[in-house]
């Protein structure tokens, strides 16, 4: 799946979380949801990806900024390239403040992820 095939996951209004995809036992996925749910997946399976990741998702406030990130036992281009990823395949929003960029994750995520392998009835 090319960057520009990527779509951006619904953005929650007002504290709500909308999911990107119904849950797995709600039926087959269609085509759709399962190329974007596998490019998220397959973004996550690289275990640096998964660990800024989770830095980013458990940073107090929601956000962090790269600097505080990057001390995950690869190089700062190397991060960057991971991070890079990991936008392209809609987990995580980016916004530059001066000299620094600020991660968090895409607002959907986690809710559709969870819900997605959600098998209770």
């Amino acid at each position: 799946m090319s960057k520009s095939e990527v779509e951006e996951l619904p953005v929650p209004r007002g504290g709500d979380v909308v999911p990107c995809c119904p849950p797995i036992t709600a039926g087959e996925l269609s085509q759709a949801d399962a190329e974007r749910m596998a490019a998220m997946f397959k973004a996550l399976s690289d275990p640096v990806r998964l660990r800024l990741f989770s830095k980013i998702a458990s940073h107090p406030g929601g956000e962090a900024c790269v600097c505080d990130i990057a001390d995950v036992g690869v190089s700062q281009p190397t991060v960057s390239h991971h991070l890079k990823k990991l936008r392209e395949a809609g987990l995580l929003t980016s916004e530059r403040r001066g000299t620094w960029v600020y991660y968090q994750v895409a607002p959907s995520v986690v809710a559709g992820m969870a819900a997605l392998l959600d098998v209770r009835d």
